[in-house]
């Protein structure tokens, strides 16, 4: 097998954002947190995105939340920050204030609501790449943005020299391996479902919002391919499944749900912000029963 384009590591995870009881940002809750993902088989973060509540959360408490994870993990732990925004000077600012936070990546977000042809998102993502010198990850997810990032569009913007990956929600396999074909771009699963029929097609790993719980498991399905063992790194994609399903697809975004089982195992987490609620006690043991019943006794487990 050819040697992978994985310039952030093979998993990483979408880690929330810590809050306090007073819905405040948790800086050591933070440091903690990406401490642990780390040692749970992370090999990079990514910070200020949908699940870290980025639309929720200021540009101090997004620069805050980035130093304190880069002084927690140290300098060889990649942290990719989101920067999107539906404003493209917005954006540009951002992008220039997580690299000076100590970001090493900017994961910057289909301009969202204006809904802006083609030629206006490849102008958009330029102008980003073009301001600083971090490289992007480009955010594919048309079901939040409501515009996706056409094939063609991702081809031409694989010539910028700081266009080096994509996070892939597009739900579509198809004009995905297109890209891969044709481009030397980065490719993530971004849904966690996807990690490993992803992979099996070129992509460089995953950025998972379910390795907020169990990294180690998450890491162990991209491990057992790399072996040359498709058989377990299908046994342990699916044994993580109803994980997925419970936190991914329900009715609830996924840092609602993610939150829910971290408070539950004792793990920085903290409330959600409005327009969001916290998981119903219900909804709360049933994902602890399903963490319990799929993580084995080796696996991550109950911390303080």
């Amino acid at each position: 097998m050819r040697q992978r384009n994985a310039p952030f590591g093979r998993t990483l995870c979408a880690m929330v954002t810590p809050f306090t009881p007073a819905g405040t940002l948790d800086v050591d809750g933070a440091a903690r947190l990406a401490t642990r993902l780390v040692a749970g088989g992370c090999d990079g973060l990514v910070l200020n995105g949908t699940t870290g509540e980025s639309p929720t959360t200021i540009d101090t408490e997004k620069r805050e939340l980035i130093a304190a994870v880069r002084c927690a993990v140290g300098p060889a732990v990649p942290l990719v920050a989101g920067v999107g925004t539906a404003d493209t000077r917005h954006t540009v600012e951002l992008t220039l204030a997580a690299e000076k936070a100590g970001a090493d990546a900017a994961l910057v977000v289909t301009p969202y609501y204006s809904r802006p042809h083609q030629a206006a998102v490849e102008a958009h993502f330029r102008r980003v790449a073009d301001a600083s010198g971090l490289p992007l990850m480009l955010y594919d997810i048309p079901g939040r943005t409501g515009t996706r990032i056409a094939p063609a569009t991702m081809i031409r913007l694989a010539a910028h020299p700081r266009v080096v990956a994509v996070k892939d929600c597009s739900y579509d396999f198809l004009g995905t391996q297109k890209v891969l074909a044709e481009t030397e771009l980065a490719y993530y699963a971004g849904c966690d479902e996807h990690i490993l029929p992803l992979y099996a097609v070129g992509a460089a790993g995953c950025v998972s919002t379910v390795a907020n719980a169990v990294p180690a498991e998450v890491a162990g399905i991209l491990a057992a391919f790399d072996a040359g063992d498709t058989a377990l790194a299908a046994e342990l994609q699916s044994r993580v499944m109803p994980l997925i399903e419970a936190m991914m697809a329900s009715d609830l975004p996924g840092t609602v749900t993610t939150k829910a089982l971290l408070n539950a195992l004792n793990l920085p987490a903290g409330p959600v912000r409005p327009p969001l609620l916290a998981a119903t006690p219900e909804t709360t043991k049933e994902l602890l029963a399903l963490y319990e019943a799929g993580v084995p006794v080796r696996g991550p487990g109950r911390a303080s």
